[in-house]
């Protein structure tokens, strides 16, 4: 099987390609080589690399930048996927897509399934559905994967920016009235992988059926619970003295205004993805113990040179 990866370099592309390693031949691809920004210069490559199966994990993901270039995003996120996706139907290739729960408005009380209504209160949300709207009208044989909170051991994200600040602040103020699962970059690649096998399988049967499926960790906490782990675990982990924060103090999301409005509830209900593929997912408790065992390794790492 021949895989050709987009978005190499970020959080899940990074993970990825080591995942999709025990499934086929992975192609990776970096901007250079696949800029989603430039959707005419897509078809090329494809028709050079004639995969199997495509799977985007490249996107515009700067949430609140996107208020202001809400068009470059749609670009990536809509019209560039349509493009990968149209492409992969010519090719009797399998597209795989990774979409987002901000999607949905945040206001359901308990998870979000796959088929509620989406209603997005921001450009990147809006963006992102495009890309879902644009792979379903394709007519190729698609999964995309909804996920949220998504972090990993490189790149900029949650867990690093509090692993930095906790060095260097006695206080941090984190918003306690969003709530979600901070979901692995590490655990949505090893899970594509291992639905990639099977969506193989079922091909090969006749029995594939092309869909949305939600992938987070298990269980739910606000963006406040998620850093007071990180702190507390780093405060107990790393040499005395290299976390300063003392305190982490819950605040509303009234009082951390952004440019783009974030939905409250980010829960998504995975039972449609653990029922198929039978998949158990850790928890998010056990999602973030793993990656700060990577980080502090790559710290000690450092450190010893």
């Amino acid at each position: 099987m021949r895989i050709l990866l987009t978005g190499r370099n970020g959080q899940v592309g990074w993970e990825l390609q080591r995942s999709l390693t025990v499934v086929g031949q992975v192609v990776p691809c970096d901007r250079s080589t696949a800029d989603l920004s430039r959707p005419d210069t897509l078809k090329a490559l494809i028709a050079d690399v004639r995969p199997d199966v495509i799977v985007n994990a490249a996107a515009y993901t700067m949430v609140d930048k996107a208020e202001e270039e809400e068009a470059r995003a749609t670009i990536i996120n809509g019209e560039a996927v349509g493009v990968l996706a149209e492409q992969a139907r010519l090719l009797g290739a399998l597209f795989v897509h990774y979409s987002t729960e901000y999607v949905f408005d945040g206001v359901k009380e308990g998870a979000y399934v796959e088929s509620d209504a989406t209603n997005p209160l921001n450009a990147y949300g809006r963006s992102k559905l495009a890309g879902e709207r644009a792979v379903h009208a394709a007519g190729v044989d698609w999964l995309v994967f909804r996920t949220s909170w998504v972090y990993g051991v490189r790149g900029k994200n949650f867990l690093r920016t509090m692993l930095r600040l906790g060095a260097e602040r006695e206080t941090l103020n984190v918003v306690a009235d969003q709530f979600g699962a901070p979901t692995p970059a590490r655990m949505i690649a090893d899970v594509t992988a291992h639905v990639l096998r099977e969506a193989a399988h079922e091909r090969r049967a006749g029995t594939f059926e092309s869909g949305i499926l939600h992938l987070t960790a298990g269980g739910m906490t606000s963006w406040h619970g998620f850093a007071s782990k990180i702190i507390d675990d780093a405060r107990a982990r790393l040499p005395a003295g290299a976390i300063k924060t003392k305190t982490v103090s819950p605040i509303p999301a009234s009082a951390y205004p952004t440019p783009a409005r974030r939905p409250g509830n980010s829960v998504l209900d995975n039972t449609k993805l653990e029922d198929r593929f039978k998949i158990s997912r850790g928890s998010w408790e056990v999602g973030t113990d793993l990656v700060l065992d990577d980080v502090f390794e790559q710290m000690t790492a450092r450190q010893a040179c």
